[in-house]
Parts: structure tokens; sequence; C-alpha cells
């Protein structure tokens, strides 16, 4: 029944994604197999989960840990900006699991990412699944996670990337909704990654591995297309 009031609540938002046949997909958070829906704007087709709602990234990360043997429900403790509501109830109530978010109210900790309130070395794992394309100063905020992460812990970043651009791509002179959608695709980024979004990481710190999906699996997990996630450790 979830899926069924979802899906005709997308054909009426966008009707258009049924004008043609899609192939089924999977959904490794869940285990739904068929069609996907859209969602944003303007819209990705074959977006959305309809029985989890999950997006691409989350399904991303889910296979990324899955693949990479890393169980993040082993007591770890974890500092998660702007955390996923499948991710919320995986971790559940685990005092272990500290969500954090600039909007008080929204998580467990009302905190910048480029001015942690954490004490240095005290966390084992942070993760930012598309959030440091939101932070005024992510150069700062990338330290401040490789300082409260104890030695040999784990940074997990991903961010959306334009492939075409050598260097990431931003502009001071870029302020208003408008021009931000314009200039990076999303009124509420502000900068566009290029393709040397490693080194800007590696620059914090971190030893940096670029984690992809064989290009081949992309499509069957509607998954966009080169979506890497780092794995970003800090020395030991």
């Amino acid at each position: 029944m979830k899926v069924f009031l979802k899906t005709l609540q997308a054909r009426l938002r966008d009707p258009r994604q049924f004008s043609v046949k899609s192939p089924d997909r999977i959904c490794p958070i869940c285990g739904y197999e068929g069609r996907f829906l859209s969602l944003g704007t303007p819209p990705r087709w074959d977006g959305r989960c309809p029985n989890c709602s999950s997006r691409e990234r989350h399904r991303l990360l889910h296979i990324c840990l899955e693949r990479e043997g890393i169980d993040l429900t082993d007591g770890r403790s974890i500092l998660h900006f702007a955390p996923e509501g499948y991710f919320r109830k995986m971790m559940g109530d685990s005092p272990a699991y500290h969500t954090a978010d600039l909007v008080p109210g929204k998580a467990r900790h009302a905190m910048d990412m480029a001015d942690m309130t954490f004490d240095d070395n005290s966390v084992d794992v942070v993760i930012a699944n598309h959030v440091l394309e939101h932070v005024p100063d992510d150069k700062k905020a990338m330290r401040e996670s490789l300082r409260v992460l104890k030695p040999g812990g784990l940074a997990i970043f991903t961010v959306p990337q334009n492939w075409a651009r050598a260097e990431t791509y931003e502009n001071p002179d870029v302020t208003s909704a408008a021009d931000k959608y314009a200039h990076y695709d999303d009124a509420s980024h502000v900068r566009y990654y290029g393709r040397d979004f490693a080194d800007r990481v590696t620059e914090a710190g971190f030893e940096v591995t670029e984690w992809r999906l064989p290009p081949e699996e992309e499509p069957k997990y509607g998954l966009f297309k080169q979506d890497i996630i780092y794995l970003c450790r800090k020395p030991a």
C-alpha cells in the first residue's frame, strides 16, 4: 500500500516520468525491486525508492559500507552531520551515535561543521553525506573533522561533483538563490566541486581512498554515474 500511494503521488506531481518505460531497480537498503520514482527540481527520474524513500547517495553509501565490511553498529562513536532518516533508524538510540545539524532541534547537537564542540581525538567516525557543499568554509570543516577523530579514525565524505571541472568553482559574488542555482545547480550550495576534491581533503591531513561502484552496476541501483565516496583516514 505504501508503494502504491507514493507512486500515485509521484504520478500527480511529475506525470512525465511515466511516459517512458523504466527498467526495474533494486534498493539495497530495503530490498524493494521495481520502478523507482523521480525527485528533485528539475526531476531526477529513478532517483527515489518508493518503499523506503532512499535517494541515490543513501543507496551508494549503504553498498559501500556493506562491501567494505564497515559495521557502524558495532559500538564505535559516530558524529553524523545532517543525518538521513534511514541511517537514524539503523543506529537506533545508540548512545555512541551523535547526530549534528546547524539548525537547532533537527539533531542531537546543534553544531557548525566548521566549528565543532567535540574534544580532540574523541570520535571514531565522522559522516558528512552531501554536506560540505553547503558549508562556507569547507576546508576548516575538513580540518575540524580531522581534529575530533581519533588516530586511525574514518571520515566518510560525499559531495556533488562536476567532472568537467579540474578545480572546484567558487565565486564570492554569487549570493542570491537564483544565482547559486545558476552557478552551482542548487540554491543552497556555495560551491561546485571539481575533480580536485580528493586533493582538498588530502591537504587537510587525511589519507584518502576513492570508492566507486563498478559502472555497470550503477543503473541497477538507480545511482548517479561516477558518484564517489571518499573514505578518509586520520593517520594513526
